[in-house]
């Protein structure tokens, strides 16, 4: 039975959100919180890159998660950025400050991943999940939305709009005219027809809203007695009117506005307007599931080898056309490789070993595209696809292993010269080569093993003597490694 404590990050582009729960099998039991409005987005500036302020209030957030996280394993806590994180050019260099002050690694992820995410937290909060589902999620700087049923999404969008971006755009220090509000809801609108007949056709049953934005204005219109039960039509009319109205969030005249609410309510206003108007909704129920449930939850899944990255990479093969038993040889071998080089890659769930095995079971994905230069296609569709599980730096770290499977060497030198990654991709190679037949007959006996500035790869008496081909691809494969400075030592 698994009974372990877990926590789920959210840096989302208005809040940073802390989740701690307890696992105890197939459940969450949600144990303690933390919020810290750090409004990212609004520290982008024109020419998308973060500022100094926004920064600094992000790292203070982040210092106060990494007190309440301390005692945590590492593979405990789950920390994932979003769509401010996918826009700032300067992302990369913020993130290495910002995991030093929480303690943790942070994962960038997509927009449809962050989508899937909602959905499962969402999911495991319903009552009858058997209905189908329109989930909206407007966030700070994008709004996620899906349709699914059980907890399967059957669609999944993220469109660059959200309440801080919105607010920034439209409502320029909190004024609010009939003009600028139509003008955001246009802006929404028109970013909503991409989507809306695709998800009309598949349709709901009801509609959920989770996150800030959804709770924030279905509370003002409870509080206020314009609803009675979530977000309707007729109450989210009368509120935006009282905003147009009153000309500033902070003279409307209701009780329950927040003060943290007063500078992104008009942008998440005109945007749950849009949503309701395009797809012609009367009533939104409200969810308290979100990102950072959904992240728990598919923590969870990875507990219970029930891995969304595995299932992507099956995904992948069928879609591409993976060549299977091919690609189950050369990840066997790369596997037994990596084995004897670090034993402590046997061990359950090792990272090290899974990233090997997906490489190896992906590296052949862009033969779909092209058999010249496939490495490169395929290196391509892993960095760029959408891959439901994996973070960008997940991607990145599967695109490298991929586009250094063969060919030039040199495409990996960007590599610390102590990263594992080279160890990585020594096996690959190396399972590429031994593979090339594409037959089932068994391999020469071999150990391999390290060396002060590299590999050595031997071979029992006699085990390349008739494989003359294979013998000459190693030659060659030598050469590759002394021009990166390194070493593959064949010993025959």
């Amino acid at each position: 039975m698994i009974n372990k404590f877990t926590a789920a990050v959210d840096l989302g582009s208005n809040s940073f959100r802390l989740q701690v729960g307890r696992l105890i099998d197939h459940q969450i039991y949600p144990l303690d919180g933390l919020k810290e409005t750090v409004r990212l987005a609004a520290g982008l500036t024109p020419d998308k890159l973060l500022d100094e302020p926004s920064q600094q209030r992000a790292l203070r957030a982040l210092s106060i998660f990494s007190e309440r996280l301390r005692g945590f394993a590492p593979d405990a806590v789950r920390a994932v950025a979003t769509n401010t994180f996918r826009v700032a050019k300067n992302a990369a260099e913020f993130l290495q400050t910002a995991e030093a002050t929480l303690g943790f690694p942070i994962e960038v992820i997509s927009g449809r991943e962050e989508a899937r995410l909602i959905y499962l937290g969402v999911a495991h909060t319903l009552a009858n999940p058997a209905q189908r589902q329109l989930v909206v999620d407007i966030g700070g700087g994008s709004t996620e939305l899906i349709i699914g049923q059980n907890n399967e999404p059957l669609a999944l969008e993220s469109l660059y709009m959200g309440c801080v971006s919105y607010s920034l755009r439209f409502f320029p220090q909190g004024r609010v005219s009939k003009s600028s509000f139509r003008a955001a809801e246009l802006a929404a609108s028109q970013e909503l027809q991409t989507l809306v007949n695709t998800y009309q056709s598949l349709g709901w049953d009801v509609a959920i809203g989770s996150s800030g934005t959804a709770k924030a204005i279905m509370e003002l219109l409870l509080q206020n007695k314009l609803s009675e039960q979530g977000i309707s039509r007729n109450g989210l009319s009368r509120l935006c009117a009282e905003l147009i109205s009153a000309g500033d969030p902070s003279r409307m005249r209701v009780q329950g506005l927040r003060a943290d609410r007063l500078p992104v309510l008009p942008g998440g206003l005109a945007i749950m307007s849009a949503i309701f108007n395009v797809f012609d909704l009367e009533i939104m129920a409200f969810s308290e599931g979100a990102l950072r449930l959904g992240v728990l939850y598919d923590q969870l899944d990875r507990y219970h080898h029930d891995d969304m990255r595995e299932v992507t990479v099956n995904r992948f093969m069928q879609r591409y056309e993976v060549d299977s038993r091919q690609a189950n040889r050369v990840a066997n071998t790369a596997l037994n490789l990596l084995h004897q080089l670090v034993p402590a890659t046997e061990e359950p769930d090792n990272v090290d070993a899974q990233f090997l095995v997906w490489a190896a079971r992906l590296h052949e994905v862009g033969v779909s595209v092209a058999h010249s230069s496939y490495h490169k296609h395929s290196a391509y569709i892993l960095l760029n696809a959408d891959m439901p599980g994996f973070s960008r730096r997940d991607q990145m770290r599967l695109s490298q292993l991929v586009l250094a499977h063969r060919g030039k060497l040199e495409r990996a030198n960007s590599l610390e010269k102590d990263a594992s990654e080279w160890t990585l991709i020594c096996c690959l190679r190396i399972a590429v080569l031994l593979h090339r037949v594409r037959d089932d007959l068994p391999l020469p006996t071999m150990k391999i093993r390290f060396t002060k500035s590299g590999f050595q790869l031997i071979f029992a008496d006699g085990g390349l003597a008739n494989l003359p081909l294979t013998a000459s691809a190693l030659a060659d494969e030598a050469k590759q490694w002394q021009g990166v400075e390194g070493e593959l030592r064949i010993k025959a």
